[in-house]
């Protein structure tokens, strides 16, 4: 059986997914009132709306239904995750194969709880509760799309090929194409780092500085992702991959993206308050800016937009000088 905790529009995706599988699927909730009311309606008519539920899809308040649970799938924002499995991993058997759907990082402390907490993947602070075989699953995924029905790919990456490819086969339908890697590093780091350029994106779009620029942004965002991810001990192969280059053309693009739009709203003169009420759903990229920064500083590495963004979000910085200092700086190789 395979329980979904996370009842946002990508976990609810999953759990509809998987169950038009023919997977017998839980969409787990946090608490009763919300399971009754997502069994009432047959949909969830706030983050999907329009999307019925497949016949196998059970919805559940209840967390011990995770004692009888081969695979659990974890969709929910990053910043919630350390809390989330802290609170599921008790009810959890070491059998219990453990999926993070989660694309963003998130700062939580040592393990020990001492020294300032630092950004971690979502695998990172998984394991801290689990000792079991854990997976990351990620690509050009467009919750409104693979709900829909429209073709998608995926990849599945862990240091268990066994486990990714179970997972895999889990997933895997008609209209679904899922990959595996064992790069869990690089997956993991391309879903989060690609919301960072997505709000570049969106502010390229919101400026309208042309697609010239914006493919620049796009391409020199990637190797910004790349950089980081290889420091980190990720292969650069990834960053070329449905994990880095997919998502992030999807993501850079599409109207449906979180990030994308919320860029946009900083173009037009919104403080990033007004932007987020604006978009309503959480932009991973906010906290991944800052997150990612950091990681920059430990580890030595250029991130020109990265910083950009990051003073644009969180220093007060207009747009327009943020193009003109990128624009500016000095010249220097492609490759260097």
């Amino acid at each position: 059986m395979i329980t979904v905790f996370g009842t946002g529009s990508w976990g609810t995706t999953l759990a509809v997914l998987l169950a038009r599988n023919g997977q017998q699927t839980i969409l787990l909730t946090r608490s009763e009132e919300e399971a009754s009311a997502l069994r009432a309606a047959a949909e969830n008519p706030r983050f999907l709306p329009g999307v019925a539920f497949p016949a196998g899809l059970e919805v559940s308040g209840d967390p011990e239904v995770l004692q009888r649970t081969d695979v659990l799938m974890l969709a929910v924002p990053s910043e919630s995750m350390n809390r989330a499995i802290g609170w599921l991993a008790p009810r959890l058997t070491p059998k219990t194969v453990v999926v993070s759907g989660s694309k963003g990082l998130a700062d939580v402390p040592d393990p020990a709880g001492e020294g300032h907490p630092r950004p971690r993947r979502m695998t990172e602070i998984i394991a801290r509760y689990v000792s079991g075989q854990l997976c990351a699953l990620s690509g050009p995924n467009l919750a409104k799309e693979v709900a829909g029905g429209l073709p998608a790919t995926t990849v599945v990456a862990s240091s268990d090929a066994g486990a990714a490819a179970a997972v895999q086969r889990l997933f895997a339908g008609p209209t679904f194409r899922v990959y595996t890697s064992t790069d869990v590093v690089g997956v993991e780091l391309g879903g989060a780092l690609k919301n960072v350029v997505a709000l570049a994106a969106g502010v390229a779009d919101g400026m309208h500085v042309g697609d010239n620029a914006k493919a620049a942004l796009i391409t020199r965002g990637l190797a910004e992702m790349s950089r980081l991810g290889q420091a980190l001990g990720a292969d650069a192969r990834t960053f070329a991959g449905l994990a880095g280059l997919g998502d992030l053309v999807a993501t850079c693009a599409s109207p449906f993206s979180r990030n994308r739009r919320l860029g946009e709203q900083l173009a037009g003169g919104k403080s990033l308050d007004q932007a987020q009420r604006t978009v309503g759903q959480l932009a991973e990229g906010v906290p991944t800016t800052r997150a990612a920064v950091e990681l920059a500083d430990q580890a030595g590495v250029e991130m020109p937009i990265f910083r950009q963004m990051h003073a644009l979000l969180f220093e007060g910085k207009d747009p327009r000088q943020a193009v003109l200092d990128l624009m500016q700086r000095e010249p220097k190789s492609e490759w260097t």
